[in-house]
């Protein structure tokens, strides 16, 4: 019996989860990149990144390509770049919408509690 879709989307957004593997998508969205580059973008310890590289790399998110000694990762493909933007689109109207809650909020105790 296959998995059900809902399960494997719930498997992709695990993968993510996490604020590091985010910022290299972001980076990676723009360009590849060198994971010498990546390092003081992402601000981790290189342990670290590889760690968050390779949980990428086992989903098909990113896939790397050495040059000499270098390693260079990119996007597997743009739809990721695109889901990132959407996301933040989503973030976006998400936060203008609280922004508008709390000035709601902010007014009405103004008006409860004038100033002495």
């Amino acid at each position: 019996m296959s998995t059900p879709l809902y399960q494997l989307k719930a498997e992709f957004f695990k993968t993510l989860g996490h604020p590091v593997r985010i910022r290299v998508l972001e980076l990676l969205s723009q360009r590849e990149h060198a994971v010498a580059e990546l390092l003081p973008e992402v601000g981790v310890g290189p342990a670290h990144l590889s760690q968050q590289l390779a949980v990428l790399r086992r989903a098909n998110l990113v896939v790397p390509r050495r040059e000499g000694s270098t390693v260079y990762y990119a996007l597997t493909s743009p739809r990721v770049a695109e889901l990132l933007a959407t996301a933040r689109t989503i973030l976006t109207g998400v936060l203008a919408n609280q922004a508008e809650l709390l000035a709601d909020l902010q007014a009405a105790t103004d008006r409860a509690d004038p100033p002495p």
